[in-house]
């Protein structure tokens, strides 16, 4: 059954954490209980079982930790032994913190090298484990995981082990601890969950049952579906995670480079649903070894798993309806069918130069909003707004990052479908002044990037925002032939870069292309181009600082829009307008025409025009593509111009080091003042 409840933080808990325990007289521990109870009281509960995640998958201190797991909206924690031991609290210390944060022990884990070993380390590993009984009950937790051993003096043998795990079944049973025994996939007898499976049954005891990590499982490619014999009451814990397909150790693979589920290629659905189909109805928990969320933001990591949850069990229930009577619905994730518009957080003085380069590019001006200060530019089917408003929000972006874009406008079949589904998700609503007389309120959430996503009815009839909230102008701007947005880059820290993915593939039916290197002289970045109908997004993670994505990060305090692709027709009239207008193209250098020629067969003629208007190529078996840039604008923003045809649906990345290389060469040195 659902649970109805949205948050377990009781609101004494928030407002008295401080006096009640000893632990709580820093004005930081408190505030980070208020913060967390203030974001789950915003929350509904989208997920019909508990939700948990291992304290290794999230960095930060033990305190750092909770705060972050407890505030994205997790009923429990798995706690991970080291991170106990390294926050040097006692043993009902860390309970009492676990509580104040409103969350709950579900797991004690890992216990290693147990079963199968000879005397006298057998009876050492009796004698470990009842050590580790005694910590449990102090921690207010009764299942602890044993996991396949790897011991070199381990004896194999299915009945060795169950003798083994009867035996420990008594002890536990003495304690009121329950103890789940999980396959590693790299165990030295055990590695396989049937294996597991066979020892826990022939064990026989009611205090011994299985734990399944769906990477044990999916990474070895054993099929999830032999899972469904197994009884769902003897199923005590179910671990997920989801991994890239990388072929290499499976420890090593296991160690580095698993992440959430829905960010990877493994079938973490499949084996979820035959985990369900067994009637198991315990909790569902994260456990996640990455190098990149080791070294991300607890909060942004801990906002993804739970997103991720939601979202796995929302496939579920799409994937067998059989199995969603227990699972709350949420809408399903949408098709974008127009970029509607993009918005600038600007001000007065700083929206002249951005107006004089949208002029130079063939926008012009084609209206104003009705009540506040923001003025429409359109071209084509674009239509930009450069907001000089006082709006908090406005002022709040354009504060932090310059002059920047702060919100995107999508049309989809239904807006407060869309905004649902992404409040589901995790995702905040962005809240706005209330609109004036006649003008509309159109739904908005907070993008993981800080901006705003705004949903737009696509549906027949649906009034439009142009009539509601602005006065337009009869007719359209001419222009140089501009007529979509084609794409959107966006750029953000290398350890983030999975949990921007997962926000729109979650919220939007998007596909993911592979991710690939773009060469910077100054370092890698990582790029991965999303699409979800008229949404293209390409994502760009930087790890290197000195990168020209780095330098975008340190110079805008992390805005999000680096790039924005306009889309044309005809390449050679839009660049032969830009050049009329005195528009601030890239120039691009004479090798790489040389090498063009050499790996294309374009005319003759057509490369000398492509070089005299600076316009870059690219082709594969689908299509061509043509690209221009303009030069960094203030803030490191820059435009382009493309044109796409046959089906080609890359975005010229072939040709990133060489803009990239061209970019910096318009930049000012390293170290040297601002003009």
């Amino acid at each position: 059954m659902m649970r109805a409840q949205a948050a377990t933080i009781r609101p004494e808990t928030a407002s008295a954490a401080a006096a009640a325990t000893p632990l709580a007289k820093t004005t930081l521990y408190d505030l980070q209980i208020i913060w967390c109870y203030s974001f789950r009281m915003l929350q509904s509960d989208w997920t019909a079982m508990k939700t948990s995640i291992a304290t290794v998958s999230i960095s930060g201190t033990f305190q750092d930790k909770l705060a972050a797991i407890a505030a994205a909206g997790f009923d429990g924690i798995e706690i991970f032994e080291q991170d106990f031991l390294a926050s040097d609290l006692s043993p009902r210390d860390a309970a009492r913190m676990v509580r104040d944060f409103g969350l709950e022990i579900m797991l004690f884990q890992p216990f290693r090298d147990f079963e199968g070993l000879p005397a006298p380390l057998r009876q050492r590993a009796f004698s470990r484990a009842e050590h580790k009984f005694d910590l449990m009950a102090e921690l207010g937790t009764d299942l602890a995981l044993f996991c396949s051993s790897l011991h070199p003096a381990a004896i194999g043998g299915i009945d060795r082990a169950a003798d083994d795990f009867h035996a420990l079944g008594d002890i536990a049973r003495q304690r009121g601890i329950r103890v789940g025994y999980e396959a590693l996939c790299w165990g030295k007898h055990v590695s396989d969950h049937r294996d597991a499976w066979e020892i826990v049954r022939r064990a026989d005891h009611d205090n011994i049952g299985l734990i399944l990590d769906s990477f044990h499982t999916l990474g070895p490619k054993i099929d999830p579906e032999t899972i469904r014999r197994i009884p769902g009451d003897k199923i005590f814990f179910v671990q997920l995670a989801d991994a890239p397909a990388i072929p290499m150790d499976l420890l090593y693979w296991s160690r580095h480079f698993r992440n959430m589920p829905g960010e990877g290629d493994l079938d973490v659905t499949a084996f979820t649903r035959a985990i369900l189909a067994t009637g198991y109805d315990g909790p569902l928990s994260l456990e996640i070894f990455n190098d990149q969320f080791r070294a991300g933001l607890p909060r942004l990591v801990a906002q993804s798993g739970y997103r991720s949850l939601v979202a796995l069990m929302d496939r579920v229930a799409r994937a067998e309806p059989a199995l969603a009577t227990n699972l709350p619905a949420i809408p399903p994730p949408a098709q974008v069918s127009a970029v509607e518009f993009l918005e600038f957080a600007t001000t007065a003085p700083e929206a002249a130069p951005l107006e004089a380069t949208l002029k130079a590019a063939g926008f012009a001006q084609a209206g104003a909003h009705r009540s506040k200060a923001v003025s429409l530019w359109r071209q084509g089917d674009i239509s930009l707004l450069i907001n000089t408003s006082s709006d908090d929000f406005n002022l709040t972006s354009w504060s932090t990052h310059g002059t920047t874009v702060s919100e995107i406008g999508l049309k989809v079949p239904s807006a407060a479908a869309s905004a649902q589904r992404a409040q589901a998700l995790g995702a905040k609503p962005h809240t706005s002044a209330a609109p004036a007389p006649g003008e509309r309120a159109f739904p908005g959430i907070r993008h993981a990037g800080g901006s705003v996503l705004r949903f737009l009815d696509d549906a027949n009839g649906a009034p439009s925002i142009w009539q509601s909230d602005f006065t337009v102008a009869q007719g359209t701007p001419a222009g140089i032939g501009l007529t979509h947005i084609d794409h959107i880059a966006q750029t953000m820290a290398y350890d983030e870069m999975l949990s921007w993915s997962l926000f729109y593939t979650t919220l939007l039916d998007a596909a993911r292309a592979p991710m690939v290197d773009v060469i910077d002289p100054d370092g890698l970045v990582r790029s991965q181009a999303l699409a979800a109908g008229a949404l293209r997004v390409t994502l760009n993670g930087a790890e290197a600082r000195r990168t020209l994505a780095g330098q975008f990060i340190e110079e805008t305090y992390g805005a999000s829009v680096q790039h924005i692709a306009f889309a044309t027709t005809d390449i050679f009239a839009t660049a032969e307008a830009l050049a009329s207008r005195a528009f601030p193209v890239l120039p691009i250098g004479g090798n790489y025409y040389g090498d063009l020629a050499a790996r294309f067969d374009l005319p003759t003629a057509d490369l000398q025009r492509m070089q005299a208007l600076n316009i870059l190529y690219d082709e594969d078996e689908n299509g061509r593509f043509w690209q221009i840039f303009s030069r960094p604008l203030a803030g490191g923003l820059f435009l382009e111009f493309v044109q796409r045809d046959g089906g080609y649906a890359g975005y010229g990345g072939p040709n990133a080091p060489f803009r990239i290389a061209a970019m910096k060469r318009q930049m000012r040195p390293a170290g040297m003042p601002k003009a």
